[in-house]
């Protein structure tokens, strides 16, 4: 009684609070060139990959199958699944089939298979902003699909589902985007102003701390929505974008090549500098002993696995790698910047871009480490 009722006290607080998250989307599936499903190969392929094998031995070795579907109230019983966030169909699609095939080959080993198996039924989710075109991601589910599907829309920063409702959450490459830009980094009267900057890699250490707290907060509460959510001895795996830590990163690093671009052109009156100096980037790239502490921080979940992919450097040694990592940045990041900037700005800008890249060659410096994709697998406290 009393966990349920702290559980209760807590969903209270949440839904009582008056600051509604901010959503940041990108350019996610559609027919536009620019797409995100299109240009996120430096991104993806390699990291979706390797996911799907840490999700596929997590949920093998870590997943009490018995336990969770005896514990189920409804006839037949149901296996929930959430996507959380990711922009694009295909991927989430393809993530979500490979969790329901390695639960169904962790039932065959079960000890009620037989009487379990024909009764077992999955509800997926796929979580988006309200934002999102979820008549795409209807489009590209398919007919015969094992599974009942529907879209969930809103901030995965906050609650989405009933209390201990899901067995399996994933989100992918999404939260290291912060639910609101940092408070105070764009106001000229506060100490954190973070004049002439993007982002908050070289910026005095008032606004990286600014952005430190709001990766926390933000961290803090994706994990209290999910205490809520999540059954006993359910599991939550997600993969964010991290850097090294104490050493020069490639990836920030390209931010504020973007930062610096916006700058030259409002120094030839392309754009204004009110502009580029009221202007950040709402992502925090934490170190993975930063993200072990927050996520240490809430005793309702157990770190059953992390893993660290080191972004390939072979890809910098391509001959147009500066052209894919504009199209990959302009897919990610173009609506942020042509909400604040214009169209006509923006279209300038990653041209710019593009030439900074190349004719500095950054990414060859390898005193600049590569960033990495922290894969993290948390298992529900009973």
């Amino acid at each position: 009684m009393q966990g349920r009722k702290r559980e209760r006290e807590r969903e209270r607080e949440m839904e009582s609070s008056d600051e509604l998250p901010q959503v940041f989307p990108i350019n996610g599936g559609g027919e536009d060139e620019k797409n995100y499903q299109s240009n996120s190969s430096l991104q993806q392929k390699k990291g979706v990959d390797a996911n799907n094998v840490f999700i596929k031995e997590g949920i093998l070795d870590k997943l009490d199958v018995d336990q969770l579907i005896a514990a189920s109230q409804t006839t037949p019983k149901a296996f929930t699944i959430v996507d959380m966030g990711c922009p694009v169909e295909i991927d989430a699609l393809a993530a979500l089939q490979n969790v329901i095939d390695t639960v169904k080959l962790k039932i065959e080993s079960s000890a009620v298979y037989e009487h379990l198996s024909p009764n077992l039924e999955f509800q997926v989710f796929i979580n988006g902003p309200t934002t999102r075109d979820f008549n795409t991601l209807f489009r590209s589910i398919p007919m015969n699909k094992p599974y009942y599907a529907a879209g969930a829309p809103g901030s995965f920063y906050g609650r989405l589902f009933p209390i201990s409702s899901l067995h399996f959450v994933y989100s992918t490459y999404s939260l290291h985007w912060l639910s609101k830009v940092p408070d105070g980094v764009g106001d000229e009267r506060s100490p954190a102003y973070n004049k002439g900057k993007i982002y908050c890699m070289s910026s005095p250490k008032v606004v990286a701390d600014a952005y430190e707290a709001q990766f926390a907060r933000d961290i803090e509460a994706f994990l209290k929505a999910r205490e809520l959510e999540v059954v006993p001895g359910g599991l939550i795996a997600f993969s964010i974008v991290t850097v090294p830590p104490d050493s020069k990163c490639i990836t920030p690093t390209f931010f504020e090549i973007l930062g610096s671009v916006l700058l030259d052109m409002a120094a030839k009156g392309i754009t204004s500098k009110e502009k580029v100096n009221s202007f950040n980037l709402p992502i925090y790239l934490a170190t993975p002993p930063q993200l072990v502490g927050l996520i240490k921080r809430n005793e309702n979940f157990s770190i059953e696995r992390m893993e660290q992919l080191c972004r390939p450097r072979e890809l910098f040694y391509e001959a147009d790698f500066p052209e894919k990592l504009t199209i990959h940045y302009r897919a990610v990041m173009e609506n942020l910047f042509s909400d604040h900037f214009g169209t006509e700005v923006v279209n300038v800008m990653f041209d710019q871009f593009k030439n900074e890249v190349t004719e500095t060659a950054v990414f060859m410096d390898l005193s600049h480490k590569q960033g990495l994709e922290s894969f993290v697998l948390l298992k529900r406290k009973p």
